[in-house]
C-alpha cells in the first residue's frame, strides 16, 4: 500500500502551475463575456416588458437550472450535429463561449436585483433633466447597480474559475486536464488531485480577498 508522499504533492503542485495561465485565461474571458451579455440582458429586462423579456427569462432559467457539465457536452458535442458551424470551435474557444453564456445568466440576475433595489425615482429624475432612458440607465442607474452587485459578481467569478475544472472533458489541458494526465502516469492519484484542489483553493482565497477589498473601497467612496 502506497503511503502519502509529500514530495510528490509538492512536485505535482509546481507541475500543475504550468496550466494555471490557461485556466485563468478561460475564466477571465468567460467572465468578460458573462458581464457584457448578462448586463445587456438585465438592462433590457429592466427597460422593456414583452415576449423577448419572457424568452430571456427562460434563457436565464435554463442556464441556471442545468449543470454546467451538461451545457458543455450539449454545445460542444451535440450542437455541431445540427449546426456544423459550431464544430469549427476548438476546446478553448468552446470552453470560453459556453462558460461565458453560463455566467451571463448569473450576472443578469445579480444586476437585475441590484437595479430593482434602486429607487425608480432616480430614473424618472434622469428623464426629467433631458436624458433618454438609455442615458439615464448608463449614467445614473447602472453605476449604482454595479456597486451593489459587486460582491455577488465576485462570487460568480469564483464560480466560473471553479467551473473551469470541467473543461478538461472537452480535451483542454487546463489544471484538471494536466492533473488527470499526471495522475495516470504515476498512479499517485491522492497527491496529484490534492495538489490541484489546493491550487483551486488558493485561487479562491485570493479572489475572495480581492473582492472584499474592492467592496470595502467602493463602500468607503460611497460614504
Amino acid at each position: 500500500m502506497n503511503r502519502f508522499d509529500l514530495g510528490i504533492l509538492i512536485s505535482s503542485f509546481f507541475e500543475l502551475a504550468k496550466a494555471l495561465p490557461l485556466t485563468l485565461s478561460v475564466g477571465i474571458l468567460a467572465m468578460l463575456i458573462g458581464l457584457i451579455l448578462g448586463t445587456s440582458i438585465s438592462v433590457y429586462r429592466y427597460l422593456y416588458n414583452g415576449p423577448l423579456n419572457k424568452m430571456l427569462a427562460g434563457y436565464i432559467s435554463f442556464f441556471r437550472g442545468t449543470p454546467l457539465m451538461i451545457q458543455l457536452f450539449l454545445f460542444f458535442f451535440g450542437l455541431p450535429q445540427i449546426m456544423p458551424l459550431f464544430g469549427r470551435m476548438n476546446a478553448f474557444q468552446a470552453s470560453v463561449l459556453i462558460m461565458g453564456i453560463n455566467a451571463s445568466a448569473y450576472v443578469a440576475e445579480s444586476i437585475r436585483a441590484a437595479l430593482s433595489s434602486i429607487d425608480s425615482l432616480q430614473h424618472d429624475a434622469g428623464l426629467s433633466i433631458g436624458l433618454n432612458r438609455y442615458q439615464s440607465m448608463w449614467y445614473i442607474l447602472l453605476p449604482q447597480a454595479m456597486r451593489v452587485a459587486l460582491p455577488t459578481l465576485g462570487n460568480t467569478f469564483i464560480g466560473v474559475i471553479q467551473g473551469t475544472s470541467l473543461t478538461f472533458m472537452l480535451g483542454l489541458n487546463d489544471l484538471m486536464g494536466l492533473a488527470k494526465m499526471r495522475a495516470a502516469s504515476n498512479y499517485r492519484f491522492f497527491e496529484v488531485y490534492l495538489a490541484v484542489g489546493l491550487m483551486y483553493w488558493l485561487i479562491t482565497i485570493l479572489l475572495s480577498k480581492l473582492n472584499d477589498r474592492m467592496a470595502q473601497k467602493l463602500k468607503g467612496e460611497a460614504n
